[in-house]
């Protein structure tokens, strides 16, 4: 695959390969369609259940036929992926099955699939669903965490492109929802074991290889006859995951400055204004840092599933289900900083697009020892009844609740590079700064030169400026829903089903981020800590996947060791009072009401089906913030810190929506095997819960002079946006399905999207009393615009198996998607994009262009093909997404950019008589990296390398 150093790919290309993906989709189609006419014609359709000497279809084969199977029944657009027994989904997580989807793609992290973006859209746009119940998060988004589910407790995937009354919501791009089995309604018992060890190539870098990595699955399934009380189903499923996750990073800071071109200072270079750069003054781009980061990491993961089914009569049907997940992680983390990377810049070159391509800089040089722990708990649980009074009404009531609590702990030393060494010896230096040369000319990864003079590798250079940190975070995510529906379907006539429900949710998200960090220069401290806590670095070959690389290690620490060397425990904790003017506290109340119309008729000799309804929606959202007045703190090493004083006020913000979701679908029977729906409909997007705090954000900046604090205060954002109002969208969907046989299907979708309400950064002065002194500072957030959008998409999918070549040719198969989607869509810069005045309306010119829709890729293909003959089943999956903007979690934020890539995984597996199967997987293969341009392309960010994955399992039912 061919690598566009220096940014994204040129115009030409990127519009070529669209051309390409799309024309490949087509011809696939237009070679495969008079093989699909013949199969429809000379094919038997067999069911798993019919008998033909015993033929059961199994495997990939019978997930492909469920899947079309399941389209074709639904009454909108829907995509699905969908197996008859628990652990048969074709993926290693749920996010990788869902990728496999046509239009579905996933934000890749630890080179794993995470957030789901749908047509191309970001996690944003979409909403999820488990068990038809909204779930909770940990990261402060809406979107679920597919990792915390295991894929083998899963057994269905369905995504709603389109949208009817009776869902929740729905999103703007569609719904995902995940289900799991109804234990009477599997109808036979099943209890199964899973074993997976797992190995991943990087490890084979690491000093200290771990053990490899497994994962155990036993799930139970069945029935019992309760005599008078009816029927009892019962399902269970246990997983226990414990994998290592290696991976190697170049990092910049998250605040990237427009510094002066025209000047040469040796301090901080100058920061040009909006205004300055409008009047013509030129400027270059750059970060506050550079970072270098090894990890090596510990996952581990137990979920519990279960579900009780009761049936006392034909006419109450009980579910209960619980889910629990619980996943820690941690990680030890070696980095080499160049902390300054705005100071003493000079031989700048600088690309029209305002790239710093190259420079000499001098900068402290240090490195941070890292231990991060995160741990996450996931859990949910639901009652559904559901009664059917009569033949014509089902009453249906459920209750859910769901809940996440992610807790974050990191403990870091940072030491500096000095003029003395640990002994007080003068360095060949002389200096706290180091003279480096930075060129991101040669590929993804700057080529960073630093002063031969300063061994990056000698532990005793790094004797200064000791700072040791702890840092906390939480994040509480709950929901409680309950909703009631009732569904009357008349004896005859044109209308076939009447449904209405109303449904209550209050939703309540709580984070806070906390701070112990004090700092040191006693020279013998800093020796007994150096010398006790020293480690040989933990690999070889540290980022040989970039060529442009050219730092292979540094002198790296023990972190824990460091920590309690200076701070005498291993852990301080946290402190009594953990108030602060970041922290976030917000709740959401939501009434929703609907109605929705089925029917079915002819229109002359032409059947056809569909829904027509309306949706409600009322939102109160509640936010409450801290604000405090400020003391200036010296951190003794020539930077400041700002700390509350203590006494804090409350600050609470209300704001309330109310929408109106209208909904219609429609399908054509054209012929038994070819349908033509339509779907229009209105959808709406809610802002993350994140997004709506009411909290700030104080940033100083490091390693400068000030001669006043307003200076150091220029960046002050609000941690969110309590009056952010949903996205809206209005949307036409039309969708053409050939349904071959059960093998064999083709569907080629168009849709459009008008959007209304982007987003915009607003400023608002606002006043701090900062050491007494009052001091004003402009606050950027964001706000919803009455811009509209349009975008323009369309999907290609086609589903083939070759049974009419001869054996043993008749067991390949294969299956295409491909998604196009265009958009108008403008978001900014917070900090050098266009602003708003609040109080004036005047508009700021912005100094960088906008980016698009937080993750809206133009492209997304997924490619499977597959070989089942016998007992022999093997699949390779390839899955490609073009280019995106991925906004950070929160909003609020400068703009980040990620490369497309394409990422190829295998599955092999073999079954041994009915209840024995051992698999081989192996996951991105072609050790596919991420890489992140900011604020602009062509300005890399980061690069972040996982390698590949490999996975050998046994699974054994009875």
């Amino acid at each position: 695959m061919q690598v566009w150093f220096g940014g994204r790919e040129p115009r030409v290309v990127a519009r070529g390969r669209s051309i390409l993906l799309a024309g490949a989709s087509v011809i696939c189609w237009a070679v495969a369609a008079p093989a699909f006419a013949q199969d429809a014609q000379d094919a038997p359709v067999v069911t798993e259940d019919a008998t033909l000497d015993e033929v059961v279809v199994t495997g990939t084969r019978r997930t492909m036929q469920s899947s079309i199977e399941t389209k074709r029944q639904e009454a909108t657009i829907v995509d699905a992926l969908t197996a008859d027994e628990i652990g048969d989904l074709p993926a290693l997580s749920v996010g990788e099955a869902i990728e496999t989807i046509t239009g579905a793609a996933s934000h890749r992290e630890k080179g794993g699939a995470s957030e789901i973006a749908i047509r191309g859209m970001g996690p944003f746009l979409g909403a999820s669903t488990f068990n038809g119940r909204e779930a909770s998060n940990g990261s402060g988004d809406r979107s679920v965490n597919f990792n915390q589910f295991p894929s083998e407790l899963i057994n269905q995937i369905k995504v709603y492109k389109t949208q009817q009354a009776n869902l929740i919501e729905g999103g703007v791009s569609g719904l995902v929802e995940l289900g799991t089995l109804r234990p009477l309604d599997f109808n036979r018992r099943r209890i199964q074991i899973e074993g997976k060890v797992n190995y991943n190539p990087y490890e084979d870098r690491l000093l200290n290889q771990p053990s490899p990595g497994y994962r155990g699955t036993l799930s139970f399934v069945d029935q019992f006859d309760l005599g008078g009380l009816g029927k009892l189903g019962l399902s269970l499923g246990f997983q226990r995951n414990d994998v290592t996750n290696p991976e190697e990073v170049y990092n910049a800071s998250s605040t990237w400055v427009a510094c002066n071109a025209t000047t040469t200072q040796t301090g901080n270079c100058a920061e040009v204004s909006r205004a300055q750069a409008a009047a013509g003054t030129p400027f270059y781009l750059v970060p506050n840092s550079y970072i270098f980061r090894q990890i090596e990491e510990d996952d581990t993961r137990d979920a519990w599933f279960g579900a009780v089914q009761w049936r006392p009569n034909d006419r109450l049907n009980v579910n209960l289900d619980y889910q629990y997940s619980d996943r820690s992680y941690n990680e030890r983390r070696n980095e080499l900083g160049i902390s300054e990377g705005r100071y003493g810049l000079t031989n700048r070159v600088v690309d029209e697009n305002h790239v710093l391509q190259a420079v000499t800089g001098n900068s402290s040089i240090e490195t941070n020892s890292t231990f991060k722990n995160r741990s996450e708990t996931y859990e949910g649980a639901g009652l559904n009844i559901e009664y059917f009074v009569n033949e014509s009404l089902t009453l249906k009531g459920d209750v859910s609740w769901s809940h996440t609590l992610r807790n974050e702990t990191d403990r870091n030393v940072r030491l500096r590079s000095d003029p003395l060494d640990i002994y007080g010896v003068r360095t060949p230096m002389n200096n706290q700064r180091v003279p480096y040369t930075m060129d991101l000319r040669n590929g993804p990864v700057p080529t960073f030169t630093i002063d031969p003079r300063f061994d990056i590798t000698n532990h005793d250079l790094f004797s200064d400026d000791a700072r040791i940190r702890r840092d906390q975070s939480q994040r509480d995510h709950e929901i409680f829903a309950g909703r009631f529906d009732a569904t009357y379907e008349p004896a005859d006539g044109f209308f076939t089903a009447f449904d209405a429900g109303v449904r209550y949710s209050t939703m309540t998200f709580t984070d806070f981020d906390n701070r112990v960090e004090f700092t040191q220069d006693d020279r013998a401290v800093d020796r007994a800590a150096n010398l006790l806590c020293r480690t040989a670095f933990p690999q070889n070959d540290f980022l040989d996947s970039s060529s442009s690389n050219s730092i292979k290690r540094w002198a790296t620490f023990d972190a824990v060791c460091l920590f309690e060397a200076y701070s005498g425990v291993p852990d301080t904790g946290l402190p009594i009072d953990i108030r602060a003017v970041e922290n976030r506290d917000v709740s959401e109340d939501v009434w929703a009401a609907y109605g929705m119309a089925s029917f079915a008729g002819m229109a002359g000799d032409l059947p056809f089906r569909g829904n027509v309804g309306l949706r409600v929606v009322d939102t109160q959202v509640t936010s409450k913030g801290l604000r405090a007045d400020l003391n200036v703190v010296d951190n003794g090493d020539g930077t400041i810190s700002l700390v509350p004083t203590g006494e804090f006020d409350e600050v609470v913000i209300e704001h309330g929506t109310t929408r109106w979701l209208p909904s219609l679908n429609l399908t054509f029977e054209l012929k038994d095997d070819l349908l033509l729906r339509g779907g229009l409909f209105r959808a709406m997007s809610r802002p993350a819960p994140s997004a709506l705090g009411a909290g700030r954000i104080i940033t100083v900046d490091s390693g400068a002079d000030y001669s006043n604090v307003a200076d150091a205060l220029r960046n002050i954002t609000a941690n969110g946006s309590p009056r952010l109002e949903p996205l809206m969208s209005w949307n036409a969907d039309l969708s053409l399905e050939y349904y071959a046989n059960r093998d064999s299907m083709f569907a080629l979708a168009v849709y459009a999207k008008q959007f209304t309400g982007g987003f915009r950064p607003v400023a608002y002065d606002e006043t701090f009393v900062i050491d007494g002194q009052s001091v004003t500072v402009p606050v950027v957030q964001t706000e919803n615009s009455d811009d509209e959008s349009t975008l323009l998409g369309f999907e290609v999918t086609g589903a083939y198996r070759f049974s009419s070549l001869p054996a043993p040719f008749d067991g390949l198969g294969i299956k295409v998607s491909y998604s196009y989607a265009d958009l108008d869509f403008e978001n900014e810069d917070v900090r050098l994009g266009d602003v708003i005045d609040a109080a004036t309306g005047a508009v700021t010119e912005g100094m960088i262009p906008p980016a698009g829709l937080s993750g809206l890729s133009k492209d997304v293909l997924s490619a499977q093909l597959y070989y089942q003959i016998g007992d022999l089943d093997l699949q390779a999956i390839y899955k490609y997404r073009s280019d995106y903007y991925q906004d950070f979690v929160g909003g609020n934020s400068q703009l980040r950019y990620v490369h497309g890539a394409g990422t190829l995984d295998l599955r092999a597996s073999y079954q041994f008589g009915r209840d024995t199967r051992l698999q081989f997987e192996a996951i991105n293969i072609t050790d596919e990296p991420r890489i992140e341009d900011m604020p602009v392309w062509g300005s890399t960010r980061g690069y972040y390398a996982y390698g590949s994955k490999y996975y050998v399992s046994m699974r054994r039912r009875f």
